[in-house]
């Protein structure tokens, strides 16, 4: 019989409006800073799409409407757990937007995203947010060497 695997879901979202701009945050955590999409972590018990209307609203202060699941980014942790953030894109929402101790956020053109220090890894998610014939972006670890897959 096969063991089931230890996971851990988190989500981020590509809010982005009718001009052509993206809602970013601009990380302050040390372990990943720089510039992003806002996003968290799944709670026990809470829907996939529950969690990225919550994680928006709590970073952002915009309620967003209809997120689309567009891919995943995942990799295996050291101690065996897989880490899979699933990537949704919404350009339906209403509210203001507000600052969370997560970091400023603020409205962007998508076009002018490479020109920001990005967060880790965001440049190429971006593809998978963004290419339609995308759908994951997975970090495996060989030879002690992370590489980074594009599927």
């Amino acid at each position: 019989m096969r063991t089931p695997e230890k996971v851990i879901f988190a989500n981020m979202c590509m809010v982005y409006d009718q001009n052509g701009n993206v809602l970013v945050q601009d990380r302050v955590d040390p372990k990943w800073p720089g510039i992003t999409f806002p996003g968290g972590h799944v709670e026990t018990g809470e829907s996939f799409t529950d969690a990225v209307l919550r994680e928006v609203f709590e970073e952002t202060g915009l309620t967003i409407f209809s997120p689309c699941l567009c891919g995943i980014k995942d990799w295996i942790e050291e101690d065996g757990t897989r880490y899979v953030v699933h990537l949704y894109r919404a350009h339906q929402f209403q509210g203001d937007v507000i600052a969370s101790e997560e970091g400023k956020v603020f409205w962007i053109p998508l076009c002018d995203l490479p020109k920001y220090k990005l967060a880790s890894g965001m440049e190429l998610m971006l593809k998978v947010f963004c290419e339609e014939d995308l759908s994951e972006m997975f970090f495996c670890k060989r030879n002690g060497v992370w590489e980074t897959m594009l599927k």
